[in-house]
C-alpha cells in the first residue's frame, strides 16, 4: 500500500468516478484501497470537495459522483466530456428569443452547465441552472436557434 500525495491521489478519484458510477464515498475508498492507494474517508471527502464533486441522477435513478470541472485537455477531451454529459443527461432542446432551454435528468442540470460554461461555445454568454431546466443566454449576434442546433446534435436528439 502506499501514501500518494494529494495531486496523484485526487487523479486517481478522478480516473476512478469516470470509469463507473459510485454513490458513496466508502465505494471510492474502497476502490482506492484495490489499487494499493492508502486514504481515509476523511481524505476522499475533502477531495471530492475540492475536484467540485456533485452527486447527479442517472440514468436508473441512482446518484453517483460526477466532476463538472473535469477536463484534462480543453479542447477534443472537452468537446467528447460535453458530447457524453449532453448525451446522458440532456432531453430537450428548444429555442425562443436570444434564449436555449435544455432540459435535462433531474439533478443534472447544474453539471451540463458546467461543461457548457468551459466548453466555451461560440454566443453563449452564460446560462442559469435549476435541477432539471437549464437556460442558456446567447448573444445578439448569434441565431440561438443555431446554437440550439448544434447542442441537440451533441446530445443525439
Amino acid at each position: 500500500m502506499a501514501t500518494l500525495g494529494k495531486p496523484q491521489r485526487q487523479h486517481r478519484i478522478l480516473r476512478i468516478i469516470e470509469e463507473q458510477p459510485l454513490s458513496s464515498q466508502a465505494q471510492i475508498v474502497q476502490l482506492l484501497e484495490a489499487d494499493g492507494v492508502v486514504a481515509t474517508q476523511a481524505t476522499v471527502s475533502r477531495d471530492l470537495e475540492e475536484l467540485g464533486a456533485v452527486k447527479v441522477r442517472i440514468p436508473g435513478g441512482t446518484m453517483a459522483y460526477a466532476i463538472p470541472e473535469h477536463s484534462r485537455e480543453r479542447s477534443d477531451a472537452g468537446d467528447d466530456h460535453l458530447r457524453r454529459l449532453m448525451g446522458e443527461f440532456v432531453v430537450e432542446v428548444a429555442h425562443s428569443g436570444n434564449l436555449v432551454l435544455l432540459r435535462t435528468l433531474p439533478g443534472s442540470a447544474h453539471v451540463v452547465g458546467s461543461a457548457v460554461d468551459r466548453a466555451g461555445i461560440p454566443g453563449v454568454l452564460g446560462n442559469v441552472a435549476g435541477d432539471d431546466t437549464l437556460v442558456l443566454i446567447c448573444a445578439e449576434t448569434h441565431a440561438s436557434s443555431e446554437v440550439a442546433a448544434g447542442l441537440a446534435d451533441l446530445a443525439g436528439l
